[in-house]
């Protein structure tokens, strides 16, 4: 009997909406092989023919774009409104490598004298498997498989096992946008799946997920002496200091935490906040918190839906109930609401916060958000990076040369200031610590997928 992966709605009782076959050992094997097959001439056609030919990639999910969005808010609970505007941060971040990864894998000249040129070659590395999680299931692929792509890398991914119609829906897409056979290969299953794949003869692994995994997947590549790419977990710090407008930052500090139900990698996960403004930024924190719909996520006018599924909602309950228990006060939500059947969880505020609770020590994903004081700038920093993670942080004030200081302080890949947002495509994005190697997204994301060559020569 054929394995199969089954998509559940988290927003309706977890009603079943669709089943996936899970790949066999033999057809990972093959998705493999054809990828290594088509490997040098893909890579042989160059930038430009790899362009035109993934244009026709781009229009063709373009088109789909409501279909694609839709199937996010059924299988993972996202309200409508961000599932829209997540394929569009997709397709953004695809047309940017498109216009710009010519120019960022250009030949560089590093030396020239009257007797020799050196250059450096951004060439592909061969074969990647690529590995994304749930939470943007077509955004995250298009960060993991399009860059591979563009640069001249084969590729075969896996998708999470929790949005398995998305994943399938992706491939047919793909399928049909007119690739060479192998280029682009997608397999099906859960982590055992993952697993199989990449102790495969690929070339690379590019995983975005949790620590834990993360910290395997690098141990397996070491033994196989090939190149990781990793976006992990996070615990992202948000500082507000004693000048911050609060009126003006906190839509910015909300957005943060309860985008996409605070499913974010490199969501606002711990806010520190100068004991000047702590009742301030509580007090009106929890009235905009409370102000917020929680409901259908297929309902334009829902701001939270649910949480992606029921594993995740046991884990969120128990994370915040050890927190009780060790004294942290639920100052809104807290648990489930009544009238809603699923994997829902009210928007959460607590203090009392201290650093042996699981929501200060472990990444929080949901509605959840600890709030601590600080009286000091160094006590503030202190606090940010007490964290295995480093992957992004945000900071409220307005002296900008104060904020610059901090920022240089704080151990993560991505500072955020006030209202600006660094998630655009031509930034760099990883993190420090525990929070992954390397970095996605623009020319730094694009030569990280490359073989860096130099060759010099005389004249």
């Amino acid at each position: 009997m054929v394995e199969k992966l089954i998509s559940t709605n988290p927003s309706k009782n977890y009603e079943v909406i669709g089943k996936v076959e899970v790949s066999s050992e033999k057809e990972i094997r093959d998705a493999v092989g054809k990828a290594n097959r088509a490997k040098e001439k893909w890579a042989s056609l160059g930038i430009k023919e790899r362009v035109k030919m993934l244009s026709k990639v781009y229009e063709n999910f373009s088109k789909r774009k409501q279909e694609l969005a839709l199937l996010e808010t059924k299988e993972m609970g996202m309200p409508i409104s961000q599932s829209l505007g997540s394929v569009d941060f997709g397709l953004s971040y695809f047309k940017w490598y498109l216009e710009n990864a010519e120019k960022c894998l250009a030949p560089e000249i590093t030396y020239e004298d009257n007797k020799s040129v050196h250059e450096v070659f951004y060439e592909p590395i061969g074969t990647a498997a690529v590995i994304t999680p749930w939470n943007f299931p077509f955004s995250n692929m298009i960060l993991g498989v399009m860059p591979n792509l563009v640069v001249g890398n084969t590729v075969v991914f896996k998708h999470s096992e929790e949005c398995p119609l998305s994943g399938k829906l992706i491939e047919e897409i793909m399928n049909h946008s007119g690739l060479p056979d192998g280029v682009f290969n997608e397999v099906y299953g859960n982590g055992k799946t993952g697993d199989y794949l990449v102790h495969q003869d690929i070339n690379m692994i590019c995983f975005t997920g949790s620590s834990k995994v993360g910290k395997y997947l690098y141990e397996l590549a070491s033994k196989k002496f090939i190149k990781a790419f990793f976006e992990l977990g996070g615990s992202d710090p948000g500082i507000v200091f004693e000048d911050a407008d609060i009126d003006k930052v906190l839509d910015s500090i909300y957005s943060g935490r309860f985008y996409n139900c605070g499913q974010v990698c490199c969501a606002l996960k711990r806010l520190i906040v100068h004991e000047s403004k702590f009742e301030e930024v509580i007090k009106k924190l929890k009235a905009h918190v409370e102000a917020k719909k929680v409901g259908n996520p297929e309902d334009k006018s829902t701001d939270l839906g649910p949480l992606v599924s029921e594993k995740q909602l046991i884990l969120l309950k128990d994370q915040v109930k050890d927190a009780v228990n060790k004294g942290a006060k639920i100052v809104t939500g807290g648990k489930s609401p009544d009238n809603l059947k699923g994997a829902y969880y009210l928007p959460t505020l607590l203090v009392n916060v201290t650093p042996d609770m699981r929501i200060w020590k472990e990444e929080v994903f949901g509605p959840v958000l600890p709030i601590v004081s600080f009286k000091t700038e160094d006590e503030a920093v202190k606090l940010a990076n007490d964290t295995v993670y480093g992957l992004g942080s945000y900071i409220f004030m307005k002296d900008s040369k104060k904020a610059a200081r901090v920022a240089e302080k704080i151990k993560s890949g991505v500072v955020n200031i006030n209202n600006v947002d660094s998630g655009i495509p031509c930034n760099p994005f990883g993190g420090y610590k525990c929070s992954g190697l390397g970095r996605g997204s623009g020319k730094h994301g694009l030569r990280e997928l490359c073989q860096i060559k130099a060759v010099s020569m005389e004249k």
